[in-house]
């Protein structure tokens, strides 16, 4: 049965680790931001001032690009589990829309915790480059998108099909399968 599985969190919250648990038990393709950032921009060298226009300008074209693959396989009937930032509640109403236009079924999975953990998580993840690495996150990066991330609010909650997942545990490392 078609799907589309969404995770939301902030940065380190353990949605990489979380997405691999679930697209095994769900028999779904996982398309996650950070890989397909890391793949086609990765190797490209940053402009000294704009870095922020030049990451969102490309943010942009891989998240038209992932959506299309997304929509595509939900129609085909396949299972989809979507990581792809969405830390503004009006991203995610975009999103939303985009979803019920098509009527897609959809599940959003919610990850979360306290901000000293994941700044520990995505420092050793940096480190570590370990099987949920996609590409260094520095710290400056981490407190700006912690900054900016907006939990769901009491009219998304409402609205939408939210299941709150259990923190990841600390067993071998950072965020190494769902509690």
């Amino acid at each position: 049965m078609s799907h589309i599985h969404l995770l939301l969190g902030p940065v380190g919250a353990g949605k990489s680790t979380y997405a691999r648990t679930l697209a095994v038990q769900q028999r779904a393709v996982r398309l996650i931001l950070d890989d397909w950032m890391a793949r086609l921009y990765g190797a490209d060298e940053r402009p000294a001032s704009g870095r922020v226009a030049w990451y969102l300008e490309r943010r942009d074209r891989c998240l038209a690009q992932i959506w299309e693959v997304a929509d595509h396989l939900v129609a085909l009937g396949t299972r989809v589990v979507l990581e792809i930032g969405l830390i503004r509640r009006d991203e995610r109403a975009a999103f939303y829309r985009r979803v019920d236009d098509v009527g897609h079924p959809l599940t959003v999975h919610l990850l979360d915790a306290p901000r000293e953990l994941r700044r520990e998580r995505v420092l050793r993840r940096n480190e570590a480059r370990g099987e949920t690495f996609a590409q260094v996150v520095p710290l400056e990066f981490f407190e700006l998108a912690s900054d900016l991330w907006e939990p769901p609010d009491e009219d998304e909650r409402r609205e939408r099909d939210i299941r709150e997942v259990g923190g990841i545990r600390e067993v071998g490392g950072p965020g190494r399968g769902p509690a």
